[in-house]
């Protein structure tokens, strides 16, 4: 299991329900490591989505919602973290904030492998923002290797993948 965002500087990930900016280099990043995988993702983040791109091709679709009515074309739903998790172990975890926290908080347990981050290198407005990456994390590779890469739209970015460390002792 792995989970994969993007943020600013300022941690923030999204605004009124939208990516408060425009790297299409990381859209592709996102669907090249996604394809083929389920992807599990809050109600929230799921409406945020242009209808033109939901469901999600080329991946199992899986919403988690308190409200056993809710449905939708292509999505599969859930009713909590552990219940996704459990029927789709190698899924990526693709938001929002609460549903990153609630895997990083319970990463053991749910088997969080990877964390996949986009710096994004720019300060934005947001209402929703990235959880903290803990101790237990570490850096296992960047791309580019230093510095920045720049996209076509001149936003700044790199991309980080971090490991859980392993128990000393």
């Amino acid at each position: 299991m792995r989970l994969i965002w993007a943020q600013a500087r300022n941690g923030a990930i999204g605004a009124g329900g939208t990516i408060p900016w425009h790297i299409p280099e990381d859209m592709r990043h996102f669907r090249e490591l996604t394809q083929g995988h389920p992807v599990i993702m809050g109600r929230r983040t799921w409406d945020s989505l242009p209808e033109r791109f939901r469901p999600l091709p080329g991946r199992a679709n899986i919403v988690l919602t308190r409200d056993p009515a809710w449905s939708d074309e292509g999505a599969r739903t859930a009713s909590s973290l552990e219940e996704a998790t459990s029927l789709y172990p190698d899924a990526w975890i693709m938001g929002g904030s609460q549903i990153y926290a609630q895997a990083l908080e319970q990463a053991s347990v749910l088997g969080v492998a990877a964390l996949h981050v986009t710096e994004v290198d720019l300060d934005a407005e947001g209402d929703a923002f990235a959880p903290s990456i803990g101790p237990e994390w570490r850096p296992v590779a960047t791309e580019p290797t230093e510095g920045w890469a720049i996209s076509r739209t001149g936003i700044r970015y790199r991309f980080l993948e971090y490991a859980r460390s392993q128990p000393v002792g």
